[in-house]
């Protein structure tokens, strides 16, 4: 295992609030731009507060039968509530939740990895089949 594999926990985002989620939407065909929603949080609330909160989600794709990995992109959650007034006084916050339209050739896994400042890194996959 890599020196970073073993610093990031897996869980069921059922049971696990710090979890990636990745629904697909629709079918998947070959060729075909289709979107993949990306959040945190879905069952179990995740704090979106200044000292607790997702920082970002990264998204991956690892095509099958290739050796490396392919990073479809990162989206960063900026605003945490603070403000000069203090932590959580702020009039505006992220909620850690994109959707992404990608495009693909072959068939793989999506991978999903989302960075909590208290409690790490987390990941997911979803198998992706083309139609």
């Amino acid at each position: 295992m890599s020196a970073i594999g073993g610093h990031i926990q897996s869980a069921d985002w059922k049971a696990e609030k710090h979890v990636p989620v990745i629904e697909v939407k629709g079918p998947v065909k070959k060729g075909e731009p289709f979107q993949v929603q990306l959040s945190v949080g879905a069952e179990i609330a995740h704090p979106h507060t200044t000292e607790h909160h997702i920082r970002y989600i990264q998204f991956y794709f690892k095509p099958e039968g290739e050796k490396f990995i392919v990073h479809l992109g990162t989206f960063n959650f900026e605003a945490h509530g603070e403000s000069a007034e203090g932590p959580n006084t702020g009039s505006a916050k992220c909620e850690p939740k994109v959707t992404a339209t990608i495009t693909l050739e072959k068939p793989g896994e999506l991978v999903a990895l989302s960075y909590c400042n208290i409690h790490g890194l987390w990941d997911n996959s979803e198998k992706v089949s083309l139609a």
